[in-house]
């Protein structure tokens, strides 16, 4: 089935100027609430865990390796159980229920993360924690198809994208000021930990509500008869189906080479900044400069949309991210990760954004959970083919520099597969 849309470039112009809908704006909400997770995970949570580690007499490398290993765990459960669960979410009034199981395992997993003070059982509260958040994206992102229009679309996943950055950063500020000051308040680390953990899960719940008292599915796949083994039947047929598709089965393989350095890089830069010895307080305070950076410009590029082909824009942000990890193979000063994390903000909210509502627009509407169970597999699933190699190298090595050297190969066999891929949607579509 061809997902006749609209091309991949952009028409619509006078829809895409309308202001955002209620509807709109509650889909966005949900960007502002998991991206304080977000934003802990990339920044004090690993910082807690190298505190946790060094307590029980791990080392700098190790504890690379460790938190790079658990990064992949979680997303190798997600890309084994995310296929299925789009699938059944494509049925008709599924998709909801679905999300919100999911989203509440993140929430109460991320409130649990207070609660560890060993470093082995912290890593497996996390897992669970990452697995729900994102095991959730994917009913989310396939949300997008139901809450807007095809024109409306990488203006919809820039705003999201865009107000997550700087939501985040509300939580966020509060819980920095506990972690960085306990002491001064007469409070121990996991004290103030437990405050972060509690404030952010609390922040993501209350963002959520808005969207799963107004969203209704409107694209979906009428009920078979045995909803579970009729799905696993739908989702054998897309995947046939992919392949004989092959403007979208090679977007698939671009995305999971150039997205793989996009979210190993989210999911270490932290880890791999304590590794080479920068300053903890100096690192949380970059990244936080990396969300302010990323709001204006996920928005930014969310107007270039309108004027420029969105295959266009990806690729140019897939040149810039390879520059980027380039750059950060000889990082060793904190000028240098304040730099890149500038970099990183430039263009990170625009990648993710971008590539989400190109992919929501080449795909069948009424097949969004299940297209989007596959399109996680080669999204978040794909990181754990970077984090893993970052910890692999970085061990066998002894250097973190080098673990961090394979990422830049990703985005150019990202970027190469990805051109191809956008001149067959391009003719296919037009």
């Amino acid at each position: 089935m061809l997902p006749l849309w609209g091309a991949a470039g952009n028409t619509g112009k006078d829809m895409n100027e309308k202001k955002l809908t209620k509807l709109e704006k509650y889909w966005i909400l949900y960007d502002v609430g998991n991206s304080a997770f977000v934003m802990l995970v990339a920044t004090i949570i690993p910082i807690y865990f190298n505190y946790l580690a060094g307590q029980a007499g791990i080392t700098e490398v190790d504890y690379l390796a460790y938190w790079g290993y658990a990064a992949s765990v979680t997303t190798v459960i997600v890309a084994l159980i995310g296929p299925v669960l789009g699938s059944i979410a494509d049925a008709q009034n599924c998709k909801k229920p679905l999300f919100t199981i999911c989203m509440m395992v993140g929430v109460i997993g991320c409130a649990a993360l207070s609660l560890p003070t060993s470093w082995i059982v912290f890593l497996a509260v996390f897992v669970l924690a990452k697995v729900g958040f994102n095991a959730s994206l994917i009913f989310y992102d396939s949300m997008l198809v139901d809450v807007t229009t095809p024109e409306r679309m990488d203006s919809v996943s820039s705003h999201g994208y865009a107000w997550g950055y700087i939501g985040s950063c509300i939580p966020f500020i509060i819980s920095l000021v506990f972690v960085l000051m306990y002491d001064k308040v007469g409070m121990t680390l996991h004290g103030a930990m437990i405050i972060a953990f509690l404030l952010n899960a609390a922040w993501w719940l209350l963002v959520t509500l808005p969207l799963l008292r107004n969203y209704r599915q409107t694209h979906y796949v009428e009920h078979t008869e045995h909803l579970v083994s009729g799905s696993f039947r739908r989702l054998g047929h897309t995947i046939r189906e992919i392949r004989k598709q092959k403007g979208i089965f090679l977007y698939l393989i671009a995305f999971f080479f150039f997205i793989d350095g996009v979210y190993t890089i989210i999911d270490m830069a932290t880890a791999y900044g304590s590794a080479v010895g920068l300053d903890s307080t100096g690192l949380l305070l970059a990244l936080l400069v990396t969300q302010f950076v990323a709001f204006p410009f996920a928005l930014l590029f969310g107007r270039l949309s309108k004027k420029y082909d969105t295959d266009k824009l990806i690729a140019f942000c897939i040149v810039a991210y390879t520059g980027i990890a380039i750059f950060a193979i000889q990082l060793n000063k904190q000028w240098e990760f304040w730099f890149l994390a500038v970099c990183v903000g430039m263009f990170q909210g625009a990648i993710q954004a971008l590539s989400r509502s190109y992919f929501a627009r080449i795909i069948p509407a009424e097949k969004s959970g299940e297209y989007f169970g596959i399109y996680d597999i080669c999204g978040k699933g794909a990181s754990f083919l970077g984090t893993t190699l970052v910890g692999v190298v970085a061990q066998i090595t002894g250097k973190a520099h080098l673990g961090v050297a394979v990422l830049s190969i990703m985005f150019v066999i990202g970027l190469t597969v990805f051109l191809k891929a956008a001149k067959l949607n391009r003719s296919r579509l037009s």
